[in-house]
């Protein structure tokens, strides 16, 4: 019970600042309708419960269960177990997430069918597929981390130049769709698994992050190469958004909830039978009873904390975006939207399931050197930052997605030769990481909310590619942090 209650003192400190915020708007230049913002009080409320369940059940459950599944991997020292366990994990884990299977749909529905919903979904699984597996070589070989993000990234921009701006913007933000609440914090775990049987503990250390940022890349590659064969897929269809008249507040949860015990159902469907089925027929060394009832609680745990978690963002905070979005683009200056877009970005990481968890196992794999606080801060700049820029794209209609994401990440991989290899495995998971269900449901409703009011802008044109800026930024922020612990650390040496 101690420790539900540290992480929901926790959870407080990251939601609080959202709701304030939001709170604060509504009853100075952006108020709300009062259904709304009773769905929103009361969504804020489920998210706070549903997190500090959620991380409860992450810590006994995903996070045993990834330990030791990489354990299992790295011991068994089989290329051929390695190969079977990556494709097999990256594959199933990646077509079960709710996210990705919202944003296939979304596709094939402005693309007239061009890219089916199926296609996409099960060649973005193969890709995931495919790169998770490098990404388990990589550690299991200790290769270095920055020459696979090097050949990786100038494939992606070689692909880049045969495709639409469209497919480039579907391609990203589909790597961002397939980090979710629940693959994350497991492929955290699976890597820290394996790269612990590594005798060198610096190198286990560096080889504990990056499995994130090499598996989600898989999902640009095969989109992108998916467009060589589809051809110019543009968008040429509209998207249908059902926003419900709801003449009470709760009404919305209770049609969201099941939907989100569903769709949760899926999400960790594939992990459980994967674990299950290899510690009851193929591992050596099995799994103690008592560690197994106490993943599985851990399990239940996570299952409801994220089916809360969910039903809150969803029915309690995404329509809720999408007016603040209209309200404050709809004024006469465009200085408001610019900055309440950029507070939004700092406090809406704070929430995301997956940032606690990530910053949880930087500091407790470095063993402290580098502090959970500082990587919060320059997560949230670089969020931040990102949502700001997301709002000048749509304000200003002759600034296009790539000239964002070509010199972000050049300078990403000029900065990934300079800063220690920690901090390269560290910020491209955490641009997995920050691309979380909190930013692609409130941050894309703002952002689309915005595009809704602005004369020259299309809803669904500037609402894809968001999630890509949100997924950029960090990596080079944590970068940024690589680069100034670097420089301390050699004045120090001094």
């Amino acid at each position: 019970m101690e420790v539900f209650i540290d992480k929901l003192k926790e959870v407080l400190q990251s939601v609080l600042p959202i709701t304030i915020l939001v709170i604060i708007l509504h009853f100075t230049i952006a108020p709300l309708p009062g259904i709304e913002f009773s769905r929103f009080l009361f969504g804020a409320l489920l998210i706070i419960m549903g997190l500090a369940v959620f991380l409860f059940g992450v810590d006994i459950g995903i996070t045993s269960i990834g330990n030791y599944l990489g354990k299992e991997i790295a011991r068994s020292n089989s290329l051929k177990l390695v190969l079977v366990m990556g494709l097999i994990l990256g594959f199933f884990i990646s077509i079960a997430e709710p996210d990705l299977i919202i944003l296939a749909n979304q596709v094939s529905e402005v693309t007239d069918g061009a890219i089916p919903s199926t296609v996409l979904l099960v060649v973005v699984s193969v890709g995931i597929a495919f790169m998770m597996t490098i990404g388990l070589f990589r550690i299991v070989y200790r290769y270095p981390l920055r020459n696979i993000f090097f050949v990786i990234y100038t494939l992606i921009f070689l692909l880049a130049i045969f495709s639409s701006n469209d497919l480039f913007a579907i391609a990203f933000d589909a790597s961002g769709s397939t980090t979710g609440a629940l693959t994350v914090p497991f492929m955290l775990a699976l890597a820290t698994g394996v790269a612990s049987l590594n005798h060198d503990s610096k190198s286990a250390e560096i080889d504990s992050f990056g499995l994130v940022g090499v598996a989600s890349s898989g999902a640009i590659l095969s989109v992108l190469i998916l467009g060589l064969f589809t051809g110019d897929s543009g968008i040429t269809g509209t998207l249908s958004v059902d926003v419900g008249a709801y003449t009470s507040w709760v009404v919305p949860f209770t049609d969201t909830l099941p939907h989100m015990a569903l769709e949760t159902v899926l999400s960790i469907a594939p992990i459980l039978i994967i674990f299950v089925c290899y510690n009851l027929f193929v591992a050596k060394r099995k799994m103690q009873t008592a560690d197994f009832k106490r993943a599985m609680l851990g399990l239940l745990y996570l299952y409801v904390g994220l089916v809360l978690f969910l039903t809150g963002v969803n029915a309690g905070f995404l329509n809720v975006g999408r007016q603040l979005g209209m309200t404050i683009a709809g004024m006469d200056s465009k200085w408001p939207v610019l900055f309440i877009g950029l507070l939004l970005g700092l406090v809406v990481i704070l929430a995301e399931p997956a940032v606690y968890v990530l910053t949880h196992q930087i500091e407790d794999v470095t063993n402290g050197s580098v502090k959970r606080s500082v990587v919060l801060v320059f997560l949230s700049v670089g969020v931040g930052l990102a949502v700001l820029l997301s709002v000048v794209r749509v304000l200003v209609p002759e600034i296009l997605l790539w000239h964002y994401l070509v010199p972000g990440y050049i300078i990403a991989l000029v900065l990934a030769f300079r800063v220690p290899n920690l901090f390269v495995g560290m910020a491209f998971d955490a641009g997995g990481v920050a691309s979380g269900p909190m930013t692609a449901t409130f941050i894309l409703a703002f952002i689309q909310g915005v595009a809704d009011i602005t004369p020259h802008s299309n809803v669904l044109l500037d609402g894809f590619g968001m999630i890509a800026m949100v997924a950029m930024m960090p990596i080079l922020s944590l970068q940024l942090l690589g680069a100034i612990y670097q420089q301390r650390s050699k004045k120090e040496g001094i």
